[in-house]
């Protein structure tokens, strides 16, 4: 289990921005080290939305929207090698939680039969994210951020999700999701 540094909200920019000026160091035992930064956490999301978008853009124009919804996990989620991921998808009840690549992609591109209608092929034409904080554990090898992302609609209006992705990084030095959950804000009425 990694150990996390909690903080407050001004201590998290304040641990992020320090560690978004460092390089690669040499570590105590004299492997390098890549520890995450703020920045690459921010370009992650990015990349994720612009994916969103992407997989929409290619089901409205009839394209393989299910080949780049595989892309899309392949390039952003950790799954595979025995890793356990932890997604939980805004618009799921009856199957709540997404550990396998076939469970993601039946939530992003639906299955017939399920409450999968297909999350990705809406389709969006923006995601806009609103970071509360980030938080990246002492050693820089894992990055928790949450906040609000909203997704826009061909109509042009916001759907507002609050979120909490956690991000590890792979092999090659890409940030894979490890934990994905959102949900749509509580509503008192």
């Amino acid at each position: 289990m990694k150990k996390f540094v909690c903080v407050s909200v001004l201590g998290a920019s304040a641990l992020t921005l320090a560690a978004c000026g460092e390089t690669a160091t040499a570590s105590a035992d004299g492997s390098d080290s890549n520890p995450i930064t703020a920045a690459e956490v921010e370009a992650a999301q990015q990349a994720w939305g612009e994916g969103i978008v992407a997989i929409g853009a290619t089901f409205t124009e009839e394209g393989d929207f299910r080949a780049r919804a595989e892309e899309h996990i392949n390039t952003h989620y950790a799954y595979g090698d025995d890793a356990t991921i932890l997604f939980k998808p805004t618009l799921a009840a009856e199957d709540q939680f997404r550990e396998s690549f076939d469970e993601a992609l039946s939530y992003f591109v639906g299955t017939e039969g399920t409450e999968d209608g297909g999350f990705a092929i809406a389709p969006y034409t923006a995601v806009r994210w609103e970071n509360n904080g980030t938080v990246i554990d002492e050693d820089g090898d894992m990055a928790v951020a949450m906040g609000n992302y909203f997704f826009t609609g061909t109509d042009g209006n916001e759907t507002k999700v609050e979120y909490s992705f956690a991000y590890e990084k792979d092999e090659n030095g890409e940030l894979k999701i490890v934990l994905h959950h959102s949900s749509l804000p509580f509503n008192p009425s």
